[in-house]
């Protein structure tokens, strides 16, 4: 079984904001296969896409954040899309994970959490954008 400390090895990511029953959750549905090169590659099998990804540092905190946001916020995973196209007039960005409002036809974005790099500081103004474009 791969170890997300392993795989975050050489990253600047921490895990301190999540559960250990959670990081336990993904690290047993951790599957390592190898590239043509022979080095491993870390798939997992995504909550809301239902299909396998590969398994980055960054998708490690989308894919625990996920299970925060079903597990103890209990939102549907109905509710809920990743890289969701938030526009901006005739330009458009990919916001990481959206929650849907409930009991609205459309997509209608409630709440928008954007992920980024431990020490990076524009994610604040990058998430306002977001909000302001999307009305959430």
């Amino acid at each position: 079984m791969a170890s997300i400390t392993g795989i975050l090895k050489d990253s600047n990511y921490k895990l301190t904001q999540f559960k250990q029953s959670q990081i336990d959750d993904l690290e047993s549905r951790i599957v390592v296969n190898q590239d043509k090169n022979g080095k491993n590659v870390y798939k997992v099998r995504c909550l809301i896409r239902n299909k396998e990804i590969n398994l980055t540092p960054e998708e490690i905190v989308r894919q625990l954040y996920l299970l925060v946001l079903t597990q103890d916020y209990g939102y549907p995973k109905e509710r809920i899309e990743l890289e969701y196209a938030v526009s901006f007039g005739i330009e458009k960005k990919r916001a990481d994970i959206v929650i849907l409002e409930n009991g609205r036809t459309g997509n209608v974005p409630y709440i928008i959490v954007e992920l980024k790099k431990p020490k990076l500081r524009e994610g604040k103004e990058q998430l306002k954008s977001y909000c302001n474009a999307s009305g959430s």
